[in-house]
């Protein structure tokens, strides 16, 4: 099931482009910009050095709420999942391969991101990379919670898209896509760390600068993947 899956994504040019590869073009055009590589805050990083983070969250909320919620409210919409319940293959197993086929596509952008501001601008690896690894790893979790839910919710696969469109500028902002969360005020900076992607986006910067994620933020990565899988698991309906 899942290679099968595999093979289907493959052939999908717009969902290979928006998950793999647009979160590396974002950081490609925004270190083409002469002031991103230059140092303008005490710690002596640059702006493309706050934006490896911010591509990597960028990857997981277009898998997480652009590719997979259609996908599967597709499936239940045309009657697939009804008619697999009928086979040895049971609806589960699928949706076992979406979210493997999904989580494996951004970690996948995830690390093109981190290798090409390592070569291209000379961005620094995480200097803790075991807490990188776990930050990433419970961020992958929760950004696919959270498509799930939206799935859940979705009787069709055009309301997954408004859906999924409607929670996808909000994690976008919380995520530091227009301004890094790290720059936001203090008050506004406060709130956002408690989103997932906020979360995410304050555990990430801190692998990347050589310390242990905070216990907080992963403590909130945690719960919202609680939280937003029970959500998805009460709402789902087969057909």
């Amino acid at each position: 099931m899942l290679r099968t899956e595999i093979r289907l994504f493959l052939r999908e040019p717009a969902a290979l482009f928006w998950v793999i590869v647009s979160p590396t073009v974002l950081l490609a055009i925004l270190g083409s910009i002469p002031s991103f590589r230059e140092a303008t805050g005490d710690d002596g990083r640059r702006p493309v050095d706050l934006y490896v983070p911010v591509a990597v969250l960028f990857a997981l909320i277009m898998s997480g709420l652009q590719a997979l919620p259609p996908v599967l409210a597709g499936y239940r919409e045309r009657g697939i999942l009804r008619r697999l319940s009928t086979t040895p293959v049971r609806p589960g197993a699928l949706l076992g391969a979406q979210l493997v086929l999904h989580g494996g596509a951004a970690l996948v952008s995830g690390l093109l991101v981190i290798t090409v501001g390592r070569v291209a601008f000379d961005v620094a690896l995480p200097g803790h990379v075991p807490g990188y690894v776990v930050a990433l790893l419970l961020a992958i979790t929760a950004s696919l919670a959270l498509g799930s839910a939206v799935c859940a919710v979705s009787r069709t696969a055009k309301m997954a898209q408004a859906v999924g469109s409607a929670v996808f500028f909000p994690s976008m902002f919380t995520a530091g896509v227009w301004l890094p969360v790290q720059q936001m005020p203090d008050t506004l900076r406060g709130i956002v760390e408690f989103t997932p992607l906020g979360a995410a986006s304050q555990a990430l910067d801190a692998a990347m600068r050589g310390d242990w994620p905070a216990w907080s933020a992963l403590g909130i990565l945690a719960l919202w993947t609680v939280l937003l899988t029970g959500a998805a698991v009460r709402w789902f309906r087969w057909e």
